[in-house]
């Protein structure tokens, strides 16, 4: 590969996300922090920059922002392709795979069975443990530990629950095209009881995959904990394409019990904007926790790419990044129980001092203004807006003119609206440019927006994490402008925060 060649292919690397060195990535798996690490596996093609060969990749992180590349965690063979999944610390080593002074990591992972395998053509969960904090795995000689018969039953998410109906691991997996989510327990990962299963509910229009069920405190309350169900689909997000909603209500250990369903069996088509769901953007995917997070925290991650062209984005060689983790709260708005979603990690780590631009108690007047001394490729905005006569208003980044990716909010349709028509390289697939919107209404008068932009993504933060759209964009390397526009009358900018990373 030549410098100019190397140069071109590295444009869209990001600096705050991560994406593989070389080659194909897609759903998080397997996210743990254990001694001091972030650990995050990934289905991965270790071949190829397309999907296929699937593998669990490995990355590991101090802070959540920096992250090292290292060699394949468990492949796939000739039997079996390794789908996604969930790792767990077997503290009291009900496995056996360790000792009690030196308890295992276990993987629990969907084995995709390949034509010639005693179990052709089904989908069943398998096993995997290590004894070395993470980084070397050797599968269990007895997998698959849980087949159903079926050609569609996936993405487990281990926990360990506590409760009332006693202490056990407890297995959310789905069958895909039933639109379900099942539940089982075991005592030691090997044997395993089904328990319940829920669903269909809600979002239906594709098939559901890679749940997850973790309980959190409403407002910050200890004393009142409800349980949030995340299930992802593909397609049939609000948006198009691919998408993750979620459930809060109540887990006794055997049955998960949903307060904030909509709909009960296949969605109503009218109805879709009314479901809870993680991301309104097209490239947030996925997503599920990490299992042991410090502090008690409940930390995702989310693929940042969509099903509908996430073969064909121009990211040679490597394809596809992570979203920015995010920590996710539980709070209540408007009388009912709905995740608030940060941003997570510690942007402070980056290499070079940041560099910043501010503004306050501007009026933006019908038209657009281009910012000096606030462009940029990689930085964080923080700005607050209040509307006045505009039917539209807010930000231009990565632009130069021709190009630029309008973030702004509609106020009289309550809208939050992501275009990235002129974003830059949009011609890779018909459904790419697009006019994306979200819910949103003020708050005390004001819009507030922050904004991670890198060198190929928007993730935007809407009213302190009530609202977020994730983007994938593919600007010219010489679009690093930032803009504030209005249509049709006058907004002002109440203040205005920017910090460079690059």
């Amino acid at each position: 590969m030549t410098a100019a060649t190397a140069t071109t292919a590295e444009t869209f690397r990001p600096a705050l996300h991560y994406a593989a060195r070389s080659t194909w990535l897609n759903d998080p798996n397997g996210l743990i922090f254990h001694e001091g690490v972030f650990h995050l596996y990934y289905q991965n093609n270790p071949l190829d920059n397309v999907w296929g060969n699937m593998s669990w990749g490995h990355a590991t992180s101090p802070d959540l922002i920096t992250w090292t590349e290292h060699a394949v965690a468990i492949a796939c063979d000739e039997d079996e392709d390794i789908f996604s999944g969930s790792i767990v610390f077997d503290r009291e080593n009900t496995s056996g795979f360790g000792t009690d002074s030196a308890p295992p990591l276990v993987a629990v992972y969907t084995s995709a069975f390949k034509s010639g395998s005693a179990h052709s053509g089904l989908q069943a969960q398998s096993l995997a443990y290590s004894r070395d904090g993470g980084y070397t795995w050797t599968k269990h000689t007895a997998n698959p530990v849980l087949n159903r018969g079926s050609a569609e039953f996936r993405d487990p998410k281990v926990i360990r629950y506590t409760g009332d109906a006693g202490s056990y691991w407890v297995m959310v997996a789905v069958e895909a095209t039933d639109f379900q989510a099942v539940l089982y327990k075991s005592y030691d990962l090997k044997n395993w009881e089904l328990l319940s299963a829920f669903g269909p509910a809600n979002a239906t229009g594709g098939v559901w995959e890679c749940p997850d069920l973790f309980p959190l405190p409403v407002d910050g309350d200890p004393n009142t904990l409800r349980w949030v169900l995340t299930v992802n689909l593909n397609p049939g997000g609000p948006n198009n394409g691919s998408a993750g909603q979620y459930f809060v209500g109540d887990f006794d250990g055997t049955t998960f019990t949903s307060a904030t369903t909509v709909t009960e069996g296949l969605q109503d088509p009218d109805r879709l904007g009314e479901y809870q769901w993680l991301d309104w953007g097209r490239d947030y995917y996925a997503a599920v926790s990490f299992s042991d997070a410090p502090g008690g925290r409940r930390l995702m991650i989310a693929w940042m790419n969509n099903w509908e062209y996430a073969n064909h984005i121009p990211t040679s060689p490597w394809r596809s990044p992570m979203t920015l983790a995010r920590e996710v709260s539980l709070h209540t708005i408007d009388g009912k129980p709905r995740l608030i979603q940060r941003a997570a990690g510690d942007f402070a780590s980056l290499s070079g001092p940041a560099r910043t631009f501010s503004l306050a108690d501007t009026e933006i007047s019908d038209g657009t203004r281009i910012l000096d001394g606030a462009a940029g490729s990689v930085q964080r905005i923080d700005i607050t807006l209040a509307p006045g006569s505009a039917t539209e208003f807010g930000l231009i980044v990565r632009g130069n003119g021709d190009q630029g990716t309008r973030i702004g909010i509609r106020p009289t349709q309550g809208a939050l609206i992501v275009d990235r028509r002129d974003s830059g390289q949009t011609d890779f697939h018909e459904t790419f440019a697009s006019i994306d919107t979200a819910p949103i209404r003020t708050r005390d008068g004001s819009y507030e927006l922050s904004i991670y932009v890198d060198h190929c993504s928007v993730e935007v933060f809407a009213q302190d994490g009530q609202v977020t759209m994730t983007e994938l964009i593919f600007p010219a390397p010489t679009s690093t402008g930032l803009a504030v526009y209005a249509s049709g009358g006058t907004a002002t900018i109440t203040s205005l925060h920017v910090t460079q990373y690059a």
